[in-house]
């Protein structure tokens, strides 16, 4: 993937809680994004160079508390929310600290030193390709089923853009426009990696999409579903949702719901009906200020609500949970006349679903 793509996914990744695994060959500008990526986001950057600590520089030092042992804080742990921490060279970290990773990983913790809350992390690697001695650790499928792994290769238009901004002289910039080649090795990323999809992965990755629009989801689909369900898995779920246009559209479902349509709905297996509640609660959030301001006008939103009481019927529980739970949270992240939408909405289906206590459930 080209850098300006790699910056994008590496946010939205990091933005839905998740982790990116940056992988490229050395000198290919892996930090340079992710600093940009701090930069434009206000966010403290902290790189751990992994391959170059000892187990004191991670964790901290032991010392004696009373009768027992604690840690002393390790002076990279950032003291505030607003930080990025990038684990680098995390294919080279010793044995001795790769616990410690895994427990900062997994739990966001070393030991008794908690990350402060919405603190985003994001690992980079050189590939298996590379004359490196302690790669044996990218073989581990527990340790890499934690990240999306998205690989970067150096192009050379997006490097003299870039090299133009940074006042590079005039003579390298023409030479690597006339001979692109030789802007990197050459060699493309090779991972060796055999990613498969578990139940984890599947939920990592609904948390990432949950923050992506449909045309971003088109473009980096399967780049971003490969990186953690694998290859054949990808393929197979970017089909699908191609596919899933013989299905019916959330604005029919919302606005034009009859027989026809509900009748196709309840043929539906649940990984359809998932995926169509998914594109529901998408369309809802992406409505825009003057489709609110007909629906409004037109007391379409009354309509809404009926259908999705109607359609509340054929789906499980859960499943209509998650549409009541989406319109209740958009109604408090929101401001102005999309606020007053979605509390209308909120209002008009309690009127119609007549059932106050299931609504406090949610």
């Amino acid at each position: 993937m080209k850098p300006k793509d790699i910056k994008f996914l590496s946010k939205k990744i990091m933005e839905s809680g998740e982790i990116p695994l940056i992988w490229g060959h050395f000198g290919v500008g892996k930090t340079d994004i992710i600093r940009e990526i701090a930069k434009e986001s206000n966010r403290e950057l902290i790189i751990l160079v992994i391959s170059q600590m000892e187990p004191g520089d991670l964790i901290g030092l032991p010392s004696r508390d009373n009768n027992k042992t604690v840690f002393l804080k390790p002076d990279w742990l950032p003291e505030k929310d607003n930080s990025i921490i990038m684990i680098d060279e995390i294919n080279r970290a010793h044995r001795s600290i790769r616990n410690a990773i895994m427990q900062l990983l997994l739990d966001r913790r070393i030991h008794n030193h908690v990350l402060p809350e919405g603190t985003w992390i994001v690992a980079a690697a050189n590939p298996p390709d590379e004359d490196y001695d302690q790669i044996d650790l990218i073989t581990d499928p527990a340790f890499m089923s934690r990240f999306f792994h998205i690989n970067l290769n150096a192009d050379a238009e997006e490097w003299v853009q870039w090299a133009s901004e940074m006042k590079i002289s005039k003579e390298i910039i023409d030479f690597i426009k006339k001979y692109p080649e030789f802007i990197s090795n050459g060699k493309n990323v090779s991972l060796h990696l055999d990613l498969k999809p578990s139940p984890r992965s599947w939920y990592k990755l609904d948390r990432v999409l949950k923050n992506m629009t449909e045309d971003e989801i088109k473009e980096y689909g399967y780049i971003l579903a490969s990186g953690i369900v694998g290859p054949e898995a990808a393929r197979t779920f970017v089909n699908f949702l191609e596919n899933s246009e013989d299905y019916p559209i959330p604005e029919k479902i919302l606005f034009e719901l009859d027989n026809n349509i509900l009748n196709k709905i309840k043929k539906m297996n649940i990984s359809e009906k998932n995926t169509m509640i998914l594109r529901i609660n998408k369309y809802i959030e992406n409505l825009e200020e003057d489709d609110i301001i007909k629906i409004l006008d037109n007391y379409e939103y009354k309509i809404m609500a009926e259908n999705i009481k109607e359609l509340s019927n054929i789906i499980s529980k859960d499943s209509a949970y998650s549409i009541l739970r989406n319109i209740d949270h958009y109604a408090s992240k929101t401001k102005g006349l999309k606020k007053a939408f979605f509390e209308k909405l909120f209002e008009e289906l309690a009127i119609v679903l007549d059932n106050v206590n299931w609504l406090e459930e949610i």
